[in-house]
């Protein structure tokens, strides 16, 4: 929202979750994990660019592991919007953190991105990334809008109860 809050954590700050509930945070893999394991949750993700143009793809399903299973993003349905799928090349893929590296890169992508995510062979999308960090994949980033070069100005995930 306007960088105030430094999202380049490591494993235990992410599995517990951080922030300002009234500006940036992050919920906390572990609540994530007990809101996705009880019953079946839709993911939206809302996006906006400097410019001001607002997009958004929202999922049919969204699941993670618990903390053993290292956050694994095991389920994430149908995807529609106008975002663009960022995220599905991402199923799979356990939580990356600098601390804690579970990406297929010989490297490790959340050190590189200066974010932590559920990084692939690093990322079609980050939105942990730094704030306005522009010219690089070091931002926050959603490949199928604007690039993974173009930092966002905002961008929020909710999940809530599948209808």
């Amino acid at each position: 929202m306007d960088g105030s809050e430094n999202f380049y954590r490591n494993w235990a700050d992410y599995k517990e979750g951080f922030g300002d509930l009234d500006g940036e945070f992050f919920m906390g893999l572990d609540k994530i994990h007990a809101m996705t394991a009880d019953r079946k949750q839709e993911l939206l993700v809302l996006l906006e660019d400097f410019e001001g143009e607002k997009r958004f793809e929202k999922y049919e399903e969204f699941a993670i592991g618990d903390e053993d299973q290292e956050y694994v993003l095991h389920t994430l349905a149908n995807a529609t919007g106008t975002a663009g799928d960022s995220l599905s090349y991402h199923r799979g893929m356990k939580f990356t953190t600098f601390d804690r590296d579970n990406d297929r890169l010989n490297g490790n992508c959340a050190k590189g991105g200066s974010g932590a995510w559920w990084y692939n062979y690093c990322q079609s999308s980050q939105l942990t990334g730094k704030y306005n960090d522009t010219g690089n994949d070091k931002g926050i980033t959603w490949d199928y809008f604007r690039g993974f070069k173009y930092s966002l100005k905002n961008a929020v995930m909710m999940i809530r109860p599948k209808k």
